[in-house]
């Protein structure tokens, strides 16, 4: 594995819960992995490698594609907690008794139900422009996401630039050194995802957003620590949303990247590496560390 970065790591797959899973595995395999979760309709090429390759260089990466998508067997769940059990039936058919999870948007609350269903699984969380049950704006698509994934554009980069970056010059031009960046790999891409999966995913989103009484109790549940992370503006899930994660969650801490959006890891990819790195090799990162390590 350690020969292999983002570009060159081969497409694998492994069965479990009836589902043949796509995935790629690269780094230094010693320690916790590090399981990456992906956003709405994205797929493992979606992932920057400047971020996937900084963190191989000093622990395992694991990517994969959950049920239904692109490479992955099945049909897309239409819950976040059935797309959370795929994760978990994923991990254990790798033989892995402990991980460590990030999750990206919509990963982010699969990362959260796998945290929550499946806590021995989970030593430490990452959560990274998502938002928790019932959250701000949550309940259908946000205007602004609206406005940019219903527009009709001559480049369809102007969709990853408006949904993932600010308006102004410095962000615009750290959006285009990424969309350069996750086109590298030109060999073994990913397929783009079928037309089924965009409703499914809305439906799950559309659940998982929608308001009801207490909405936040379940964090108090997960007490493994956690790092926040998101754009000062993010307008897909709105930023406050981080906040209430980092109020709620018993173990949490919270990053907001300047002049950033949806995508602020991808705007500040070294930066992002180095936070993230930090906080999963901390020997003690939060009081509650050795209960949520060992408990």
């Amino acid at each position: 594995m350690t020969q292999h970065s983002h570009q060159t790591a081969p497409t694998q797959f492994v069965d479990a819960a009836g589902i043949r899973f796509a995935y790629r595995r690269f780094g230094k395999p010693n320690g916790v992995p590090l399981v990456f979760n992906m956003h709405f309709t994205g797929t493992m090429d979606h992932w920057d490698p400047a971020v996937t390759d900084g963190f191989a260089a000093t622990r395992e990466v694991i990517l994969f594609n959950n049920e239904g998508i692109s490479s992955t067997s099945g049909e897309v769940p239409t819950s976040v907690e059935e797309m959370a059990a795929n994760a978990a039936s994923f991990i254990k058919a790798l033989g892995l008794a402990k991980v460590d999870v990030l999750g990206f948007s919509l990963g982010g609350f699969v990362a959260q139900a796998l945290t929550l269903a499946d806590p021995r699984l989970v030593r430490r969380l990452i959560l990274v422009g998502t938002g928790p049950r019932g959250g701000e704006g949550m309940a259908a698509l946000t205007p602004e996401a609206q406005a940019v994934f219903g527009a009709t554009y001559a480049n369809p980069d102007e969709l990853w630039l408006g949904g993932f970056f600010t308006p102004t010059e410095a962000s615009q031009a750290a959006g285009r050194a990424f969309l350069r960046r996750f086109r590298q790999r030109v060999e073994g891409r990913d397929p783009e995802v079928n037309e089924r999966v965009v409703p499914a995913q809305l439906d799950a989103i559309g659940k998982w957003g929608a308001p009801h009484a207490d909405a936040f109790a379940y964090l108090r549940e997960i007490p493994q620590p956690t790092l926040v992370i998101n754009g000062g503006n993010d307008v897909i899930i709105y930023t406050v949303n981080s906040l209430i994660l980092q109020q709620h969650l018993p173990n949490a801490q919270l990053i907001l990247y300047p002049d950033s959006n949806h995508g602020s890891q991808y705007q500040y990819p070294t930066l992002f590496v180095a936070d993230v790195t930090r906080f999963l090799d901390a020997a003690v990162a939060f009081p509650m560390q050795k209960d949520a390590d060992h408990g």
